[in-house]
């Protein structure tokens, strides 16, 4: 499953590939539908959702959740939380959870808007008891204009630790 999809190029990538039971989820039904433009024939092979992450809920639970650069627009405690609780509720125990964010040294905006800076440690500790940090990786970024930004990259896994929902 990808979170905060877009259009993004991952998904063609993965599914060139050979991927199957992608799930693309975003808050814009445009991004999503330039994401099935790029597709073409092969649009039939993701699953689009339009959903506020926050809300989003999904049956079976899922191996994998991904999110490049959508956890940190979300400045507020409570709505932190209830990525977690959603994530928790969506990934299967022993599954994976990949997370990038702006790191404690990247911007403090993005498109405009504010963002929360965090470090793998912060993120260990947000998204406890429900994952596990196993992997943390620091990367620099270019945008297309050539800015830097610094990113906390994480690998978590889905423990045990009670229910999510």
């Amino acid at each position: 499953m990808i979170v905060g999809a877009g259009a993004s190029t991952l998904i063609s990538s993965l599914v060139a590939d050979g991927y199957t039971g992608i799930v693309a989820v975003d808050i814009s039904a445009a991004a999503l539908a330039q994401l099935g433009e790029r597709l073409g024939e092969r649009a039939d092979r993701v699953t689009t959702v339009v959903s506020d992450v926050r809300e989003f809920t999904i049956d079976p639970p899922v191996d994998l959740w991904h999110d490049r650069a959508t956890f940190h627009f979300l400045t507020d405690e409570s709505d932190q939380l209830r990525y977690v609780d959603r994530a928790a509720a969506a990934v299967r125990p022993g599954g994976s959870l990949i997370l990038a964010t702006f790191a404690t040294d990247g911007p403090e905006q993005c498109s405009n808007l504010p963002v929360a800076r965090w470090s793998s440690s912060e993120l260990a500790d947000r998204f406890a008891p429900w994952f596990e940090l196993r992997e943390e990786t620091a990367r620099t970024h270019t945008t297309p204009w050539g800015a830097a930004q610094s990113f906390t990259h994480v690998l978590m896994t889905r423990s045990d630790s009670g229910i999510g929902g």
